[in-house]
């Protein structure tokens, strides 16, 4: 068995830094920022080396798994039909696999929203309502599905409570689905809805909020509204937050709305805030590397950063402290290894930057298109495009391709590590890149 390594602080339960015996219980994993530490995580695979095993499942999601000892969770949506499924970590055997709810994916041509439609979602063609990944505490498993239906289960399956995020806080209004994933916190599981206030519309207004269930009986806890001065699409953002310690305390960061800003988990409360970040709808988190926090402007706008107080949390400036324009990403989260920072376009370009100062140490134009946040391991970093086409690429101020790998299946998910091995979602089920498990 692999045993998380935690620590106290004033009574209260926080995971430490990635190393590897931590379990990758959520989006992103322990840290949310998409960074392991393995010592053996493969660089080369394919179709006859380095490939443990295939689980193949019904229907598509681009849930990320998360992963707890020997249980490897993910959701998926088949038809109308919102499925949950645990797979054991060691030979890829489907544990079981349960229908928790059920929804149509509305689509309609991506050419806005004019009038009364932006009263409801509609979703964008790359994804569905098995978007949110799942998350636990090694106890229970939380999911969450576009509909705003959210579950929490024991680990086989069996259901605790449930709740539904529209029928007690409006219908959703986000213009492309909502895809942002819930995030555990000691005894409290957070949610965070981000969408058209419809300030611009006559009658009703929408909010956009953060709200907290307890972990124990979906009692809700706190629920704080996050109300900013962006409009229509421009407030949207499916992104989940961002967790930062900071002294003896710990808090969440989040991007969207055209602004950046922090709450306490315990208490919902906002403990700072930066605006004027203008640009649209934001897709792609905001990613941390020491007490750097760099997130991206909505519609590929600029890629910024600013240092955090190691005993406050709070940014050391009003103003970025550098930003970076060109070829930003516009789905897939930064990442951090080292002092540098590596972003992806959604076409291809990869980027190497200064995590100090923002200077451009490369720009490369990888192969096909990306949606899946790059992982980085251990002076590693992997790009995943939508064609399941892993490129290994240094963590270095210098290019260098260490691998080109292929899925042979498409790929929206964002990639997860546990055991030395990689997990990837794809179209088709769950794949476990790596040499295999002892018995």
């Amino acid at each position: 068995m692999v045993f998380s390594s935690y620590i106290q602080y004033l009574g209260l339960t926080l995971i430490l830094s990635v190393n590897p015996t931590d379990q990758w219980n959520q989006w992103r994993g322990p840290s949310g920022n998409s960074q392991s530490n393995y010592t053996n995580l493969p660089i080369k695979w394919n179709e006859s080396q380095n490939i443990a095993w295939k689980c193949e499942l019904p229907g598509e999601g681009a849930s990320t798994p998360c992963i707890w000892d020997d249980c490897v969770f993910v959701t998926s949506q088949d038809g109308d039909k919102l499925l949950a499924a645990r797979i054991e970590l060691k030979t890829g055997k489907l544990n079981w696999q349960k229908q928790l709810s059920s929804g149509e994916v509305q689509r309609e041509a991506l050419k806005g929203k004019p009038g009364d439609q932006r009263r409801r979602q509609k979703f964008h063609k790359l994804h569905n309502l098995a978007s949110p990944s799942p998350t636990t505490n090694g106890t229970s498993v939380v999911f969450l599905y576009g509909n705003g239906e959210l579950f929490c289960t024991d680990f086989n399956g069996n259901i605790q409570w449930q709740k539904n995020l529209q029928n007690e806080h409006g219908t959703f209004t986000i213009w492309w689905g909502y895809a942002n994933s819930p995030f555990i916190f000691n005894d409290l599981v957070i949610c965070t809805v981000m969408q058209d206030s419809l300030s611009d519309l006559e009658g009703t207004k929408a909010e956009s909020y953060l709200v907290a269930y307890s972990l124990k009986d979906g009692k809700q806890v706190w629920k704080t509204q996050r109300p900013t001065q962006a409009k229509a699409e421009s407030c949207d953002s499916y992104t989940t937050p961002l967790p930062f310690r900071f002294g003896k305390n710990l808090e969440i960061i989040i991007m969207g709305g055209n602004q950046l800003d922090a709450y306490d988990p315990q208490t919902g409360k906002q403990l700072w805030v930066r605006t004027d970040f203008p640009g649209g709808r934001t897709i792609t988190g905001p990613g941390l590397l020491g007490n750097t926090v760099v997130a991206t402007q909505g519609m590929r706008g600029p890629t910024f950063a600013f240092e955090l107080d190691s005993q406050t949390g709070k940014p050391n400036t009003e103003k970025p402290i550098w930003q970076h324009t060109k070829n930003t990403p516009d789905s897939c989260c930064p990442v951090g290894n080292g002092n540098l920072i590596f972003t992806v376009s959604d076409n291809g370009f990869a980027q190497c930057l200064d995590s100090k100062t923002g200077n451009l140490n490369w720009s490369e134009r990888l192969q096909g298109d990306f949606k899946s946040s790059p992982l980085a391991n251990n002076g590693v970093v992997y790009f995943t495009n939508l064609n399941g086409e892993c490129t290994a690429i240094k963590a270095d101020p210098s290019f260098q391709i260490l691998s080109k790998n292929n899925l042979g299946e498409g790929v929206i998910a964002s990639p997860a590590v546990a055991r030395n091995h990689l997990f990837f979602h794809t179209k088709k089920g769950v794949i476990c890149v790596g040499s295999g498990f002892s018995k």
